[in-house]
């Protein structure tokens, strides 16, 4: 199994940040992985993605190109921060360290992470019991992406094991029986040799 997370995205302070889109930069290194999907990509039976506009758009043309209909994992989306909405970078720097530091707390009102720990982690367990026998690929997001890591090493939630910078477009290897991670975060143009 592989979950990646959605690349670099259109920030818009007026948007609700479910429905912000990929920017031009995320949009071509979709694209590039696209195109060699069906090489790179051939052992892979299903394509989930997070209900969230910008996992979609990373979603679909992978889906696309290996002509599998791309199937929405309810439970798949980003940690619930509707609470403030969009914060200036560095404010929001700020309060997910907290958000990670802090796991058994609301965080200003955003979901705790033990509880987005919890949803993610049933959220692929979904995905897995009702695909085909085979490799899947979730596409979601960073934040819960490394909840998700967290939890199949069984470590205590960190922010240590974060994608770090650059806006995404990274990914983690599982085994699909045991959950047991298999990588660290890597690009995907590293992993798929792009």
């Amino acid at each position: 199994m592989r979950y990646l997370s959605h690349p670099q995205v259109q920030i818009d302070p007026d948007v609700e940040i479910t429905q912000w889109p990929l920017n031009a930069v995320g949009q071509s290194r979709i694209s590039a992985l696209a195109a060699v999907a069906t090489d790179r990509l051939s052992d892979t039976v299903a394509v989930y993605s997070s209900p969230e506009r910008k996992a979609r758009d990373a979603a679909a043309p992978i889906a696309r190109a290996l002509g599998l209909d791309m199937r929405i994992a309810a439970d798949g989306y980003e940690n619930d921060r509707s609470s403030t909405g969009f914060l200036p970078p560095s404010e929001f720097e700020e309060v997910a360290d907290a958000f990670f530091g802090n796991p058994k707390e609301s965080i200003r009102g955003w979901e705790r992470a033990v509880d987005a720990q919890s949803r993610i982690l049933g959220s692929v367990k979904h995905a897995l019991r009702e695909a085909p026998e085979g490799d899947v690929l979730i596409v979601g997001h960073g934040a819960v992406g490394t909840l998700l890591f967290c939890a199949a090493k069984g470590y205590p939630i960190t922010r240590t094991y974060d994608q770090g910078p650059g806006g995404g477009g990274n990914l983690l290897m599982f085994d699909r029986e045991t959950l047991e991670i298999n990588t660290e975060w890597e690009p995907l143009e590293s992993h798929f040799s792009l």
